[in-house]
């Protein structure tokens, strides 16, 4: 098969006549139409041969209704095509009819006439100059109308022979007489590679112009109405359908593109795919490498473990057929082997004069037992001497008499208290010196209670038989019966575990330790005592209060209902509604002594039974000390502050000066405490009860800060465990107005500086000073606040409160927030 010399540019001029280029004219009557694939059609060359193409939109459509044209090939040649056959296109054959003479049939138009006359489109041109290339010279090329006829005598002469392809070659459909024919096949996929995407853009862009163009001249002419526009309209459809194909050959060259990149996009990710193996592959051979060497850097000989003697003792102590310094001084491993022949040599005198000290240890072991033996003996005698020595041990204040009687005594406790002496002065013993365990109460009631069973029957007989004498006394009421039912129902133990917890500056906590033998549990009621007299606080009243002094040592323990499920149904027996009623008398059951007595009660099923657990004892013994000791200290911190507040006197230690500027206006007029439903009724406390950060357990104190027409009103919620839970306040400033959070941003942010900031003013450990430090850092930022308020022009006279604090920015942001933090040492107050 002959190859064409050259592709030609769609938007350029025909490749020039074979016969002038030297290549082999392609055998006639041989003619390949693709259905839907535009033709190249020649230009004006006059050598140019005549060309019949045909294509319709479908492969089943009809020629006759499909819209489109067809070139007449003159001369004894047929058209051949130089590409390869396109995959799933439908060759058409092609039915000839009888055509006039070149150049008696012409399409209107800029179709109509030889190749030679009017010019065509340049859409059209370059749709017609997309796929055929140079022809035999001496042809000549006519353009006619789709359906038009060209002429018998043309005809006659040639009668292409279509050959119709699904993808396979040509040649293995050819038949007989078709074995001189060249037969050329036409393919996009390689036209892709041939032709410029830009040129197809522009032609793109061309192509739509013009169709927009026919478009409005079709409508113009539609609207125009007459009758004579009907050629003209044919005229311009035609040429609108050779643009329509063109559209489509862009479109499924712009697909073959795009699937070409998705190809060798896939390609080249298989690549660096196949290099990442190899190259992961890489890294495990360096990493396993790495770890051999490893190993054999870190190999380490058994020898390397034993201490051996230095150098120079070695020369010096081993002997000369052993140390062979001739030989060793210059060889690093004989002189290695060579020390450790000579620890060889050491150990065994060694493992000599260890078997003589086991023979000299067995002799002295034999005398100790002798001795001990004498010292058994003396056990009596000793006896008598400790009870002759309780005078010295009275005035040595050496109680071991009384340690004893306590150990004695503790026989008649309850399992739980027993839990707790044994606990607590294990725990006094070994960790806390100043704890001091006692135990309190008539041992003989309590040897009464646990009296044979036989001796209570013979008790009951004897009442019954009282009863029977004295029928005639009156018969208690009811309501006597249900006291007395009561009464023993709280009935507590005759016995009591008091424990004594002293601190640094020699205040005490005193605790007494309770137990509700019918309703298995435990309680607790508090003293203080202190070394030095305090002065009395009106606001500290509470503090050291025996309700509230350990209300919440552990959170959410208030202490005021029974712990134990089960006493609920004996509570219910004899009409009582809750416990805290009777708490006052008998102490707090919390949840915490009850641990201390090593009793646990579930909360999913109440038990009757509940044995006490040591193990459950010693696990809260330690940090529940500490917890005690630590509320101690922070309650007898908190009611000096008081005593200085409640004269206007914010107390700041001297590690903590550096927190606030030198000068402070802003001062404390007012510190009271008030009752929860006090603060529950202030306007600006609503968001701190909704947040349930205020309880009833808490406790309640207003402050109230003045500068100048200025006062600032503070409500605080001081949380039982301050310091470790740090105090809140709710502001509201009474200065031309009432502002509180809810309409100034500013007091919001005063706020956030004591309620959020607080870690920056806990001061040294434990953090006792917290509070004062945020009264006196509200007294500061009351300060910026109204030094920064801008002075209202229609006031005459000097601004109220002149600005004394140096501030980078007086407001920032939209909503123009004060600079609240400050900045020491600079001495400057900046924005957050």
């Amino acid at each position: 098969m002959g190859t064409p010399s050259a592709t030609r540019d769609p938007m350029s001029c025909p490749t020039p006549h074979p016969s002038a280029t030297g290549d082999p004219i392609p055998s006639p009557q041989t003619l390949i139409i693709v259905s839907g694939t535009p033709i190249q059609a020649p230009c004006k060359c006059p050598s140019a041969p005549r060309i019949t193409a045909v294509w319709r939109s479908h492969p089943r459509a009809p020629l006759s209704s499909t819209p489109g044209f067809f070139c007449e090939l003159g001369g004894d040649h047929a058209p051949w095509i130089n590409h390869a056959p396109v995959p799933g296109a439908t060759p058409t054959r092609r039915s000839h009819a009888p055509s006039a003479p070149c150049g008696s049939s012409r399409l209107p138009g800029p179709l109509g006439g030889a190749c030679s006359s009017r010019s065509l489109s340049p859409s059209l041109r370059a749709v017609l100059c997309c796929s055929v290339t140079s022809l035999p010279g001496g042809a000549e090329a006519r353009v006619h109308p789709a359906g038009s006829a060209m002429s018998s005598e043309s005809s006659k002469k040639r009668k292409p022979k279509v050959i119709r392809t699904d993808g396979v070659p040509a040649e293995g459909k050819r038949g007989k007489g078709d074995t001189d024919q060249d037969v050329r096949y036409y393919s996009e996929e390689s036209e892709v590679d041939l032709r410029d995407p830009i040129k197809d853009y522009e032609l793109y862009r061309e192509t739509c112009q013009e169709l927009q163009r026919l478009m409005a001249e079709i409508q113009e002419l539609k609207s125009r109405g007459i009758k004579e526009n009907a050629s003209e309209i044919d005229e311009r459809r035609v040429q609108s359908c050779v643009h329509f194909m063109t559209l489509k050959k862009l479109n499924r060259l712009a697909h073959i593109r795009l699937k070409k990149g998705r190809d060798q996009t896939h390609e080249a990710k298989q690549k660096v795919d196949a290099y990442h193996l190899q190259l992961q592959n890489l890294l495990y051979e360096v990493m396993h490498l790495q770890k051999e060497i490893t190993k054999c850097l870190e190999f380490k000989s058994k020898h390397e473990e034993i201490e051996l003697v230095s150098l120079e003792e070695f020369y010096k102590e081993a002997p000369p057929e052993i140390s062979r310094p001739a030989i060793t001084l210059t060889e690093p491993h004989q002189q290695t082997l060579a020390r450790l022949d000579w620890e060889l040599e050491q150990r065994k005198r060694l493992a000599e004069k260890y078997k003589e000290c086991l023979t000299s240890k067995e002799k002295i072991l034999k005398e100790i037992e002798v001795k001990k033996e004498y010292l058994s003996s003396l056990q009596p005698r000793l006896n008598s001497i400790m009870q002759a020595s309780l005078p010295v041990q009275e005035y040595l204040f050496m109680p071991f008499d009384q340690a004893h009687k306590q150990y004695e005594t503790a026989r008649h406790l309850p399992p739980p208290l027993y839990v707790l002496f044994v606990q607590a002065s294990a725990y006094g013993q070994a960790c806390d010196k100043k704890l001091v365990v006692a135990i309190e109460g008539s041992v003989e009631e309590a040897k009464a209670l646990y009296k044979p069973p036989e001796d209570s029957q013979d008790d009951e007989s004897d009442s019954d038989a009282e009863e029977e004498q004295t029928t005639k006394r009156r018969r208690p009421t009811l309501g006597v019966q249900l006291d007395d039912k009561r009464k023993e129902m709280l009935k507590r133990h005759p016995l009591s575990v008091t424990l004594d917890l002293k601190c640094k500056d020699d205040n005490m906590l005193h605790l007494t330790f309770h137990y509700l033998m019918n309703l298995n549990v435990m309680t607790v009621k508090a003293k203080v005592t202190t070394a030095v007299e305090m002065t009395t606080a009106i606001s500290a009243g509470d503090l050291l209060s025996p309700d509230s002094l350990l209300n919440c040592l552990y959170p959410g323990d208030h202490g005021r209902k029974t712990p134990n499920p089960a006493n609920q149904f004996q509570f219910d027996k004899v009409g009582i509604l809750t416990l805290s009623d009777y708490v006052t008398e008998l102490g707090h059951p919390y949840v915490w002594v009850q641990k201390l007595g090593g009793l646990h009660f579930p909360k999913d099923q109440p038990q009757h039974t509940v044995a006490a657990d040591n193990s459950l004892s010693a696990s809260h013994m330690e940090l529940t000390v500490k917890l005690l000791r630590s509320r101690l200290q922070s309650r007898l911190a908190l009611h000096k502050q008081f005593a200085s507040l409640e004269h206007g006197v914010v107390p700041v230690s001297s590690e903590c000066q550096q927190l606030f500027p030198t000068k402070i206006v802003s001062r404390l007029v007012k510190w009271t405490a008030i009752p929860y439903e006090d603060y529950a009724e202030l306007p600006y406390t609503k968001d701190v009860i909704e947040a349930g950060l205020a309880e009833d357990t808490h406790l309640y104190y207003m402050a109230l800060i003045e500068r100048g027409t200025a006062k600032l009103q503070a409500a605080v919620v001081l949380n039982p465990g301050y310091s470790t839970l740090p105090p809140v306040f709710s502001l509201c400033l009474n200065w031309k107005g009432e502002r509180n959070s809810s309409n100034d941003d500013n007091i919001r942010a005063m706020e956030s500086e004591v309620n959020v900031y607080y870690k920056e003013l806990w001061g040294p450990k434990p953090g006792y000073q917290l509070l004062t430090n945020q009264l006196q850092r509200l007294c500061m930022v009351l300060d910026v606040y109204l030094e920064t308020e801008p002075h209202d022009p229609s006031v005459e006279g000097p601004k109220e409160f002149p600005q004394e604090k140096m501030c980078l920015r007086l407001v920032r942001g939209p909503l123009r927030l004060k600079p609240f933090k400050f900045n020491y040492p600079q001495g400057f107050f900046s924005h957050r």
